[in-house]
């Protein structure tokens, strides 16, 4: 790893690592997420990160150095670096993969289901377990203008109770 010196004071790296924080905290979506990647980031930088958050994904799930290795084609020096990360104060890392993983399952089964394909062909390649949520969002994805303002109603009226349900947080994902 290169040597760094910064001739800042560690009161004023603190702050613009704040601003730094800040600024990731405030993307709203993954395509902002790249923009700013990309700026602020060459593109080996961006490689070596993204290697090192999915080294860390591997090793939660018990993934062997030999396994790690062959896949991301990494050196077992920077599996060791992340394990180490990972005992020490890896809460950064495993709350990143946690988020990360949902959505990630969530991109994959959308991108299999195409708009319009028949329901016999959806039921043989999903457990049933995916089937409400694929409907919901099908139906979502087809409805009109029309149909989504009321389901934008439906919503509104959800918001009015004490309790937000499973189907409330699913339609409003769905409907922004």
């Amino acid at each position: 790893m290169a040597k760094f010196n910064s001739k800042l004071s560690k009161k004023e790296i603190e702050k613009i690592l704040f601003q730094l924080c800040l600024a990731i905290s405030e993307i709203k979506d993954p395509n902002e997420a790249a923009e700013l990647l990309r700026d602020l980031l060459s593109y080996q930088e961006s490689e070596m990160i993204a290697k090192r958050l999915k080294i860390a994904e591997h090793l939660i799930s018990g993934s062997t150095y030999g396994e790690i290795q062959e896949q991301l084609l990494v050196s077992s020096s920077t599996i060791a670096r992340v394990q180490e990360w990972l005992k020490i104060s890896g809460e950064g890392y495993q709350k990143a993969i946690a988020r990360t993983k949902i959505k990630i399952k969530q991109r994959e089964v959308n991108s299999q289901v195409s708009v319009g394909e028949n329901w016999g062909s959806i039921k043989k390649r999903f457990p049933s377990y995916c089937w409400p949520d694929l409907l919901l969002e099908n139906i979502v994805a087809n409805s009109s203008q029309r149909q989504k303002e009321k389901i934008k109603n439906v919503i509104m009226e959800l918001e009015k109770s004490k309790e937000k349900t499973e189907l409330y947080h699913k339609l409003k994902k769905l409907i922004h």
